[in-house]
């Protein structure tokens, strides 16, 4: 199992964990981490923290086995929209693995433009074209992960969600399962989980 740990060469002193529980806890205790003020220093934590769960979900969900097409084809996380991570995610994925297939990072100007993909976050720069975004990518089995608040209909499958200054998920695990993806009970216990599809609130 891989860890979870925070991004880049000033890692938080997180060390290497084989155990899916420990792993856990420190997601949940990640997740409940405050995030401070709206300064630059709090919105650079704020993504390190959401690199960090962008990894450990690769750890907690099983994707079909024909969406992974061969053994030497990376296991790609894709960004659409503009990037707010900087380097933290490249770094924390460096030298990782997912059932050992290497890590790729992707960026995406368009939604058009995604071919293989295995875990979106779509920007808050794509708001606006959300509903369009996640039309587009239907049927396929792309966890799909935002932060953009949407009323009407879900935000992605896992959605993260600051209250209190604090890092937390909302996931919509019909429509993970509606595309053959199965997300760890461990993963979800500690969540909020909803459903949204076809608009119910």
């Amino acid at each position: 199992m891989a860890v979870l740990r925070r991004p880049g060469r000033a890692r938080l002193g997180w060390k290497n964990a084989r155990s899916l529980g420990y792993a856990l806890s420190a997601m949940a205790l990640s997740s409940a981490t405050a995030l401070g003020g709206a300064t630059q220093e709090s919105a650079a934590r704020e993504f390190q923290i959401k690199a960090v769960f962008l990894f450990n979900f690769a750890q907690f969900v099983e994707w079909p086995p024909e969406s992974l097409p061969g053994p030497n084809e990376p296991f790609v996380i894709g960004i659409l929209g503009a990037d707010p991570f900087g380097p933290y995610l490249d770094e924390t994925v460096r030298g990782e693995k997912v059932n050992d297939r290497s890590i790729s990072i992707v960026r995406f100007a368009r939604a058009e433009d995604i071919k293989t993909c295995h875990i979106l976050y779509i920007s808050r720069s794509e708001a606006g074209r959300l509903e369009q975004i996640l039309s587009m990518l239907k049927g396929r089995s792309i966890l799909t992960v935002s932060d953009v608040e949407q009323s009407g209909h879900a935000g992605g499958m896992i959605r993260f969600v600051t209250e209190n200054n604090k890092v937390r998920l909302r996931i919509d695990n019909e429509a993970a399962k509606s595309v053959g993806l199965k997300i760890s009970s461990k993963l979800l216990r500690p969540s909020q989980v909803v459903s949204l599809r076809r608009g119910a609130p």
